[in-house]
């Protein structure tokens, strides 16, 4: 996946997503990104992790950080994270970078109606969640661009809640 949501400096995400997320959650395997010339993190993405930690994660986010009782990611930060205020009107759903999409804190937010988001990665890699519903959807295959969209709100009907 081409995404990341922790912001720190080089040569620590390894150890504070393990840290702070992975380990919490009883991630499967270990995460890694991309590694640049330098020899640091691509900290803006390229985030890699096995497809049962990526919906580990998305669980984690649809419970808007909490993961068994316990605040892993402050809820705060979540709900900032996937909520567009009024002063940033431009990073709606419609009218941000893509047309269809807002934007968060690195997250996708989906033009729904509802607070609901995803995360992007290369190819065609989404993990779109429904906090209202705890709902989670990790897609690792290529894609046409409506295709997964479709799916996605064919799911949150007959499972979401309104």
């Amino acid at each position: 996946m081409a995404w990341c949501f922790v912001m720190l400096s080089a040569n620590r995400y390894p150890e504070y997503v393990r840290d702070k997320i992975w380990e919490p959650i009883g991630a499967e395997a270990d995460a890694s990104w991309l590694i640049d010339a330098q020899g640091f993190e691509v900290a803006h993405g390229f985030f890699n992790a096995v497809l049962r930690d990526y919906a580990w994660l998305g669980r984690l986010l649809a419970h808007d950080g909490t993961w068994d009782g316990k605040q892993i990611i402050p809820a705060q930060w979540m709900i900032d994270a996937t909520t567009v205020r009024a002063s940033d009107a431009f990073l709606a759903p419609g009218k941000a970078q893509d047309p269809a999409f807002g934007y968060g804190y690195l997250l996708w937010l989906l033009p729904s109606g509802k607070r609901q988001f995803a995360l992007f990665g290369d190819y065609g890699q989404r993990i779109c969640v429904d906090p209202a519903s705890k709902l989670i959807m990790v897609h690792t295959s290529v894609e046409g661009k409506t295709e997964i969209w479709r799916l996605w709100s064919a799911l949150v009907k007959q499972f979401g809640r309104p």
